[in-house]
């Protein structure tokens, strides 16, 4: 993926990790539009870093289908980021988390599914087309309270992967993003100590995009612990480590 020059459109991006990579493709010359159910926090940004936003609820179809009408009406859009997730903890002794489950399936899983699949025929025609999903070091190994949202980012890693080699002679490049546990606003991690500082996530991020532009992952060193965790025969110690309280 070259890391200028790009139209950029993200689901999602109104805070966290998705605003912070909005921030930085703009200062490297991309123009960057971002999606999100708030429209007030859309304008707000919008006045304020100079980021076009549109509005998206990507649980609904129609939505998705209408900020796509919207952003390519306007826009040659050749890189799509899939941003727009939810991360709730789950008791799964108790029925009542089965509507927490069957709202983080539809953001995190069929909302980036719908998304590509509306996409994709689109960014066949485009130059330099680029899809980034983002799934999550809990794609390897999970964190027990937050279940579903473990299990949509596996599918997602998975996803991604079949997407890969489903593309692999279009020219459209697949990128999978696998962020740690950030200081951001999911799960009230902003004062995390266990969590890697958003600044210090973005800056690696950023540069493995521009050191890798081949790369099907971007991997910051922090998320190796959980990626390769069974690759490396540590899987249970692993899982007992992330799931230890602190």
């Amino acid at each position: 993926m070259k890391t200028t020059g790009n139209t950029i459109f993200m689901t999602g991006g109104t805070s966290g990790i998705g605003l912070e990579l909005a921030r930085r493709f703009r200062d490297l010359g991309n123009t960057v539009i971002i999606s999100g159910r708030r429209q007030e926090l859309l304008d707000t940004i919008a006045a304020e870093d100079g980021i076009e936003g549109i509005y998206l609820d990507v649980a609904d179809p129609a939505s998705i289908t209408a900020a796509f009408e919207k952003v390519t009406g306007s826009h040659d859009v050749n890189v799509l980021v899939t941003m727009a997730g939810i991360m709730q903890i789950e008791d799964l002794r108790d029925p009542g988390h089965l509507p927490t489950a069957e709202q983080t399936i539809e953001i995190n899983l069929l909302g980036t599914i719908r998304t590509i699949a509306t996409f994709t025929p689109y960014l066949l025609q485009q130059t330099d087309p680029v899809i980034l999903t983002v799934s999550s070091g809990l794609a390897s190994v999970p964190l027990t309270v937050t279940p579903t949202y473990s299990a949509t980012k596996a599918a997602i890693h998975s996803y991604t992967q079949s997407l890969r080699i489903q593309l692999a002679d279009t020219g459209i490049q697949v990128i999978e993003i696998v962020p740690p546990a950030v200081q951001t606003t999911l799960m009230n991690q902003e004062n995390d100590d266990h969590a890697m500082p958003l600044d210090d996530y973005i800056n690696e991020t950023m540069t493995l995009l521009q050191q890798h532009p081949d790369a099907d992952e971007i991997l910051v060193n922090r998320v190796h612990f959980l990626r390769h965790a069974e690759r490396e025969n540590r899987y249970a110690s692993v899982v007992a480590a992330l799931n230890r309280p602190h």
